[in-house]
């Protein structure tokens, strides 16, 4: 099983690297990634984007003293200024997917995703769900049959589920999952629209 996830390693990097280049393009074109028509999408990007934009800085201003330190030797100069850019093109690139990649709750497949970046997308059946609330929390300790997608270290909104679902990581572990907890910029707005939904109700 080792020798297969490092097979398959170098096809998860690559597709990792173009889904970051389209994030880019979608968040420039002002586009988000496969919502659904006539679903309602919830984004959770708002809690990380100062965090990410300092990241981003420390990363230039990282780039600017090393230029200073190495311009008597040009080709490390070189290398570490590309190595410098392309961290800067990741760090704006996630917090890109983040945004172009929000919740996405679609009533007329009767499916909520719930999706964090290029990393994960958990498509959960509205039947198997048994209770979403609003829950802020801001530690998580690892437990069995939970996940927990923290944004800027807290989750705002609880779902509990009458019958697992599978989750399958970026390296293809899969488990199951009965507790999942995200973030939303509006978490009070998710879970109306999810109860909603649960109900037949139209959601706005």
């Amino acid at each position: 099983m080792r020798g297969s996830a490092l097979t398959a390693l170098p096809h998860l990097l690559v597709r990792h690297e173009l889904r970051l280049w389209a994030s880019l393009w979608l968040w420039a074109a002002r586009r988000t990634h496969d919502a659904a028509a006539g679903g309602a999408a919830f984004g959770y990007a708002r809690g990380q984007g100062a965090m990410m934009a300092g990241f981003a800085f420390v990363c230039v201003v990282e780039s600017v003293m090393m230029s200073v330190l190495l311009r008597d030797w040009p080709a490390a100069h070189h290398v570490m200024l590309v190595l410098d850019v392309y961290t800067v093109v990741m760090v704006v690139g996630l917090h890109a997917a983040s945004v172009v990649r929000p919740h996405v709750l679609d009533p007329g497949a009767g499916v909520l995703r719930i999706r964090r970046a290029l990393h994960v997308d958990l498509r959960i059946p509205l039947e198997r769900i048994a209770s979403v609330r609003r829950e802020l929390r801001t530690t998580h300790e690892p437990a069995d049959g939970e996940l927990a997608l923290a944004v800027g270290s807290q989750t705002s909104v609880t779902v509990e589920l009458a019958e697992p679902v599978a989750h399958v990581s970026f390296f293809g572990r899969r488990r199951e999952v009965r507790v999942v907890r995200c973030h939303a910029d509006d978490p009070g707005a998710l879970v109306r629209a999810v109860e909603r939904a649960r109900a037949g109700d139209a959601v706005p």
